[in-house]
């Protein structure tokens, strides 16, 4: 899983809220980890505010093992 935080219009990757949030404070993105984390977020049903946008999404990775 990853949160994406829309901000400014730049974006920004996190491995969890609370990695989102120990970064951003309340002031920065207008809303607290534990609003959040109560949230059913995800790309269908992102969370927006006036200061923000948070979604939640999977990264798709390579396989570790490489074929020749």
């Amino acid at each position: 899983m990853v949160v994406h935080l829309e901000i400014d219009g730049q974006h920004y990757y996190y491995g969890n809220l609370k990695a989102l949030t120990d970064h951003w404070d309340k002031d920065a993105i207008g809303v607290s980890y534990s609003y959040l984390k109560n949230l059913n977020i995800s790309e269908e049903k992102p969370y927006r505010n006036d200061f923000c946008i948070i979604r939640r999404g999977c990264i798709v990775t390579s396989s570790r093992h490489e074929k020749n």
